[in-house]
């Protein structure tokens, strides 16, 4: 006898590729958090290299700091990529997809809150120097720039994949996004506010949130979509 096919709630789903990125980023992530909060000595001593070699620049190229300052403070500032995301929901209620619309607003405070409740939990101090070319306040991991950078981003050409772009839009949108979340993590890097591993800690943490948050979406959509067909 033939066993009977399975139906499809019994059908074994394997895990999309956001998840497995989501995944990867939160283990590497969670790896370089508890090695920041034992202080391990390679990465300590690795910060400290990268940081020391910077700033020895930096102070030398007080022009080069003005840009990396307007860089950080207005066209790459979390308030920034927020007021991005912002008109991204307006845009999504006013069209009528208050689902999707609702997805950024939640995400991106979950990523505001996040960021702040583990500076908070690991209180690393930011990097102290005798001549420093810029100031920044509480506490160093995970860089909120880097991480908002990531997140933004990461919703913004989620949106733009899934609604269809044009494959110059998408390519113009994907080279804009690498540029931003590289660009603000070299400028916390170089104005001497940040760690290296503050930095990529920012990168991960954003990536695995990002991922996750569109996968939860899209598979949700995908049930529904199911459940009407």
């Amino acid at each position: 006898m033939h066993s009977p096919p399975l139906s499809p709630a019994r059908h074994i789903r394997t895990p999309s590729p956001a998840v497995w990125a989501g995944a990867v980023c939160g283990a590497l992530a969670m790896l370089l958090l508890v090695l920041t909060v034992v202080r391990w000595s390679p990465l300590m001593r690795l910060d400290r290299a990268i940081a020391e070699a910077l700033h020895r620049r930096a102070v030398t190229e007080p022009g080069l700091v003005h840009v990396n300052r307007v860089l950080t403070d207005w066209v790459w500032d979390p308030w920034t990529m927020r007021a991005l995301i912002a008109v991204a929901v307006v845009v999504l209620w006013r069209r009528g997809a208050r689902g999707l619309a609702a997805l950024l607003g939640v995400t991106t405070l979950v990523s505001s809150l996040l960021q702040q409740g583990v500076k908070a939990a690991v209180g690393r101090e930011r990097p102290r120097w005798p001549d420093p070319v810029d100031s920044a306040h509480y506490a160093a991991f995970p860089s909120g720039h880097a991480m908002t950078a990531v997140v933004s981003c990461g919703l913004l050409l989620w949106l733009l994949y899934r609604y269809g772009a044009r494959p110059w839009l998408r390519r113009t949108a994907l080279a804009a996004a690498g540029v931003s979340v590289l660009g603000v993590g070299l400028t916390r890097l170089y104005l001497g506010v940040h760690w290296p591993s503050d930095v990529l800690g920012g990168w991960l943490l954003g990536g695995a949130l990002a991922a996750f948050a569109t996968a939860g979406y899209d598979h949700y959509d995908a049930r529904r979509r199911g459940d009407r067909d």
